[in-house]
């Protein structure tokens, strides 16, 4: 008689006290747009090239996302402290979906020019620079305590896996039905993903009471982010190490593949090893803990020179699977230690702010390297060009180890785990009681 009633409860302890309804929606979103996401790099990459582009019109695409990333996120960061989040993430998703879809029927409809390609690009990328600091802001004040670290784990291990098969099933639909329907597909998934954002949970929210203004909120956020050195001096490494890594990876990688790999399929499932790999860094993450975070995170940094070497020798598509795989899963060991350090270290009014800045540094450059990939691939050659992004990933890690708090900061236990609160600023729009669980 008394066994009935028991089964509901034992269902719902199935799911761990963090996995909350805010979470768990936040996770689904971040599956979709991985799904579609990744295929969609590889799909707009070869949309240019089928449509008679070259190398240097692969990165002027590129270009026209990051340069709106640059010019955008700061004012997002700030946007995103000053209202609810998720209304920021939705209508960035809307964004996304609109250019996404205007992209693919250009590609299914005809022949492309190149400057349509670059200003649909761009409105992805207006929306990405709105998304990026909502979107991490509300993570991190979802969850709370010591188990932060495992809960970032998880959802990037879940994020990792969509972009595993978004890359593999991109590259593959690629080959077997064209570049536009892929575009369509990952028009489709922000669509999804907007929709499941909608429901998060807000009720509890107070609004925010009025401010000094938004360029006294970006200047507080400055003042936050210039005072840790462990901040500033891995964002600038970043800014470095993402730039080459990203025109190695959005530029020469589809021409390597092109000329030497056998298309757009290996590269696809390339990069799905890279995916494959920070789906292991992330479960990896679940258990391990290390004591110092950022040491143990920037040194899984350095294998990440390891494919843009592959790519100059280059190796056979075997080994490249190797490499992409190890370098995935190093540097999500960086990824989680990187967001618990931002989570146990900012306050949680300001992490939006933080984000942006984080995310202006860490993509500053990129606009510029993707721009200058074709040029340095003709005056140098493509394999002196990747062989200058593998070293300047290894320089550039080295010298951020440097800084003593970077090898010094450590992981805080017990109740001070979280995000602390600043008592002279106003609440924040996130600022949640806690919901299914969550704080």
């Amino acid at each position: 008689m008394t066994a009935t009633p028991a089964a509901p409860v034992s269902r719902r302890q199935r799911r761990p006290d963090w996995a909350g309804r805010n979470y768990s929606l936040l996770t689904a979103a971040a599956v979709a747009t991985g799904l579609g996401g990744n295929g969609a790099l590889i799909a707009s990459a070869f949309a240019v090239l089928e449509s008679g582009g070259d190398g240097g019109d692969v990165g002027l695409v590129a270009a026209s996302r990051t340069l709106p990333l640059v010019l955008f996120l700061l004012i997002g960061g700030a946007l995103a402290d000053r209202v609810p989040r998720h209304r920021v993430m939705v209508a960035a998703n809307a964004l996304s979906c609109v250019s996404q879809a205007a992209f693919a029927v250009l590609v299914l409809t005809g022949e492309p020019r190149l400057w349509q390609m670059m200003v649909l690009t761009a409105l992805g990328g207006t929306g990405q620079a709105f998304f990026g600091p909502a979107a991490e802001g509300m993570l991190m004040s979802t969850v709370s305590g010591e188990q932060a670290g495992r809960a970032f784990a998880v959802f990037r291990m879940a994020m990792q896996g969509a972009s595993l098969g978004g890359a593999a099933l991109g590259g593959a639909l690629v080959a077997a039905v064209g570049p536009g329907w892929v575009l369509a597909i990952d028009a489709a998934a922000f669509a999804v993903a907007g929709g499941l954002r909608s429901f998060l949970d807000v009720s509890h929210i107070p609004p925010r009471a009025p401010g000094g203004g938004m360029l006294a909120d970006l200047r507080d956020g400055w003042r936050e982010f210039t005072g840790r050195p462990w901040l500033w001096s891995i964002v600038v490494a970043f800014s470095v190490a993402n730039a080459v890594v990203g025109a190695a990876d959005a530029v020469y990688g589809p021409l390597v593949a092109r000329d030497s790999l056998g298309g757009a399929g290996p590269w696809g499932l390339a990069l799905a090893a890279f995916g494959a790999g920070t789906v292991a860094g992330a479960l990896l993450m679940t258990r391990w803990k290390p004591r110092r975070l950022l040491l143990a995170g920037m040194l899984g940094i350095f294998p990440l020179a390891l494919p843009s070497a592959a790519l100059a020798v280059p190796v056979p598509v075997g080994v490249l699977y190797a490499v992409m795989f190890v370098a995935g899963a190093t540097v999500e060991v960086f990824g989680v230690s990187w967001m618990t350090a931002l989570h146990q270290e900012i306050p949680e009014e300001k992490l939006s702010r933080i984000s942006a800045y984080d995310w202006f540094g860490s993509i500053a450059l990129m606009p510029l390297a993707a721009a200058a990939a074709g040029p340095a691939e003709s005056a140098f050659g493509r394999t002196a060009a990747l062989w200058g992004c593998a070293g300047l990933v290894a320089l550039v890690t080295g010298a951020a180890l440097c800084v003593p708090e970077v090898r010094n900061l450590r992981r805080r236990t017990g109740p001070a785990s979280g995000p602390r609160p600043d008592p002279t600023a106003h609440g924040s729009a996130d600022a949640e009681r806690p919901v299914g669980g969550l704080g």
